[in-house]
């Protein structure tokens, strides 16, 4: 078979379909908006290489001054999820401008590295998946993809739209700026590939390092991004996204039922015996061969986790069963059992929690785990009334709740009351230790106001768990930690009010 060779196409005879290059819709205006695209990419690249602050925000708002032209006025404000959606994350943006706490600078980052792109996705022509079908992140994500992959060419179509001067004056631009970003790229990699060559580039390498080298690496990479941002904007003008048909797969009750009531006498018994404990106090305990610190300040992160599981089951059970006869009333009332207990945990994990916070003080991952647990609560609600009334969309409920959640954590000075409650029971004298390195450098600038309440000449050697030397002292730290406060301030990309506030605190 191998030397067979491929039979001639017989004259006349029809010829394989040749595929046809895709056309695209260029108005007059795709060029400028090609001009925009670049600028974003640029100001993309510069705050990713800076560290987070004023950049971050700046970033996202100039992402929406270029979705507006790109979707439309209409667009963007008509529907209530679009507005909810711009509201959130415009704020979230404006957080990275007011706070400096590093955990809530990631989170937010992968917030609304989620929520903008389920965003523009929204704004597509066609027909979607309403916002509250889980379906609907999977389908605007896969429309996103399609946009930034498969449309490429959207961005040389627009450069070459237009004939005369002004398309040959941007060619020129783009095609140097282009060459000279490949250039400050190569040459480096090719002098250290030949010593020769490096000594006698040597003065152009040394020029270009000292001159050129960063902003031509962001230019670079901002010309890089530019076709895949702009073949994204093209598709969500120009390609209608088709929503998938809403089929729900039910089983028997029984299932459910069978799931449910052997969870419900599980927690039973569990309620049941942590009940001794709760009422029955130390002396209990300490026949248990148990102490009471050591109860108190366990578990209540297993009884969030078990929280979580039950409210699966809860939900899950409410959407797949078949919602017919005697089964079906039986998982309602083992779904309302279930979520009954689980709320008793939660309220039995925050018990816990105020013991070991009354024993050892606040903490960030304390404080939050109180958050965690009102927003477990709420959820849990939510899902019972899904129970009771199945034509209600849990989702629908969820995900507005956990958006609103999210922003008043933000607005909440969690550093701030940390800091006030360890430094009020060192100085009262109800904790002998304060680890003042774990609230100067661990949490935002917002800790610097209550650490400035301390003894400037108090020995970090005494701090629990400090690592520093003795010769260190808590007023030394303040200042080194209100140098990096204006070191942050000094540069636009980086400056935050947190650290405004704190660099001002010092002088």
């Amino acid at each position: 078979m191998d030397n067979m060779e491929k039979a001639p196409v017989p004259e006349g005879a029809a010829q394989p379909a040749q595929k046809a290059p895709r056309i695209y819709e260029i108005t007059p205006g795709s060029r400028i908006f090609l001009a925009g695209t670049l600028a974003f990419c640029l100001l993309l690249v510069n705050a990713v290489f800076w560290p987070w602050g004023m950049g971050n925000t700046v970033t996202v708002f100039a992402w929406y001054i270029l979705l507006l032209p790109a979707m439309g006025r209409e667009a963007l404000f008509r529907r209530r999820e679009s507005r909810v959606l711009l509201t959130v994350n415009l704020l979230l943006a404006v957080s990275y401008a007011l706070t400096s706490n590093p955990l809530f600078r990631l989170w937010n980052f992968l917030a609304l590295a989620l929520l903008v792109p389920v965003h523009a996705a929204s704004l597509a022509d066609g027909e979607l998946l309403p916002w509250w079908r889980p379906a609907m992140l999977w389908e605007r994500l896969g429309l996103l993809c399609r946009g930034v992959f498969c449309h490429l060419g959207a961005a040389p179509a627009a450069l070459s739209a237009e004939r005369g001067k002004k398309r040959l004056s941007l060619t020129v631009v783009l095609g140097a700026a282009s060459a000279l970003a490949l250039v400050s790229v190569l040459l480096p990699i090719l002098a250290s590939a030949d010593a020769l060559f490096a000594a006698a580039t040597r003065g152009l390498t040394e020029f270009i390092r000292l001159h050129f080298a960063r902003g031509l690496w962001k230019l670079f990479w901002g010309l890089v991004l530019t076709p895949f941002v702009f073949g994204m904007l093209y598709c969500l003008r120009h390609v209608p996204a088709k929503a998938g048909k809403h089929v729900i797969y039910t089983v028997d009750g029984a299932l459910f039922a069978i799931i449910l009531g052997a969870l419900d006498a599980l927690y039973l018994l569990f309620l049941a015996v942590q009940s001794a404990g709760l009422f029955g106090g130390p002396e209990y305990l300490a026949r248990q061969g148990i102490s009471y610190a050591d109860w108190a300040r366990s578990g209540f992160f297993q009884m969030v986790g078990v929280t979580i599981v039950n409210l699966a089951a809860a939900a899950a059970a409410a959407t797949f069963s078949q919602q017919e006869g005697r089964r079906w009333r039986a998982v309602r009332i083992l779904a309302t059992a279930l979520t009954g207990e689980s709320l008793v945990l939660l309220a039995s994990a925050a018990w816990r929690m105020t013991l070991y916070v009354s024993a050892y003080g606040l903490s960030f991952k304390r404080l939050m785990t109180y958050w965690g647990m009102v927003m477990m609560a709420l959820f849990l609600l939510a899902a019972l009334e899904k129970v009771w009334r199945p034509d209600r969309s849990f989702c629908r409920r969820a995900f507005p709740l956990a958006l609103a959640g999210w922003l008043v954590i933000n607005c909440v000075p969690v550093d701030y009351l940390v800091a006030k409650n360890q430094v009020d029971r060192y100085l009262s004298g109800e904790s002998p230790t304060l680890s003042v390195h774990y609230l100067a450098y661990s949490l935002s600038y917002d800790t610097l106001s209550q650490l400035a309440r301390l003894d400037p000449e108090l020995p970090l050697a005494v701090c629990e768990g400090d690592w520093w030397d003795s010769q260190k002292t808590a007023g030394s730290l303040l200042e080194s930690r209100r140098q990096q406060a204006r070191a942050d301030c000094a540069d636009w990309r980086s400056w935050n009010l947190s650290a405004c506030l704190a660099a001002g605190q010092g002088r």
